[in-house]
């Protein structure tokens, strides 16, 4: 058995993690849930899953929260920065799934990592901005499991024996909702179409920035630091 804590769990990549450990209960338990502000949600994952901690952006939600589990008496509800970082380094938690949005994962990664815990990481802004003082804290090896598609599969593939042969790595380009568009024409493209990826439902953040190829240039930076190419 092993046990999670789970960091964005509202989010299109915590809600398919839930889906996953839903379906083996056998193999995976719940003690750690972070959100934002989808307190609704998150009181539903809560009541399903039965986490021993869960944390929100602020004090606010956290209120609001609290009282729409009053039920749950053994449940401790946290808030705000430190509050995912004591989710992150729970003494309980096995895997910490980093799926936060944007650069509030760095905190919580690093946390995790110092409590040598092992983190899939889905936040790539954590080892753009933070890379650095990511390796520092690593403390076994494979402490990082990468959890974008193309990143775990070259991790899968990248087995210690043959590291020494890579030459390169590539990384394929998004299929976003402007593949198939003629550049003549992207000057006259809205947010609206670009929030509109034609197969995963990211929200608007993300889809903006495989719509624009931004996230490319934070997979290079990201491949950069766990492969050190």
């Amino acid at each position: 058995m092993k046990y999670l804590s789970i960091l964005g769990s509202t989010g299109s990549i915590g809600k398919q993690t839930l889906e996953v450990v839903n379906h083996f209960k056998d193999r995976f338990k719940v003690v750690a849930l972070g959100a934002g502000q989808n307190v609704s949600l998150l009181k539903q994952q809560i009541i399903k899953f039965k986490p021993e901690i869960a944390c929100v952006l602020d004090k606010k939600n956290a209120q609001i929260l609290k009282e729409g589990l009053t039920a749950l008496n053994n449940l401790k509800i946290l808030y705000g920065p430190e509050g995912y970082e004591i989710c992150a380094s729970y003494p309980k938690a096995d895997i910490v799934l980093v799926a936060m949005l944007g650069i509030s994962g760095l905190r919580p990664t690093l946390a995790a990592l110092e409590a040598n815990k092992t983190v899939a990481l889905a936040n790539k802004e954590a080892l753009v901005t933070g890379g650095s003082l990511i390796k520092k804290a690593i403390k076994k090896k494979n402490q990082i499991l990468p959890v974008d598609s193309e990143h775990s599969a070259i991790f899968q593939l990248l087995c210690e024996e043959n590291k020494n042969y890579l030459k390169r790595i590539i990384l394929t380009a998004s299929g976003g909702p402007f593949w198939e568009t003629d550049p003549s024409d992207l000057s006259n493209v809205t947010p609206e179409q670009a929030i509109k990826h034609p197969r995963w439902a990211m929200g608007a953040k993300i889809s903006v920035d495989s719509a624009t190829l931004m996230n490319k240039g934070l997979e290079i930076i990201e491949a950069m630091w766990l492969f050190e190419v």
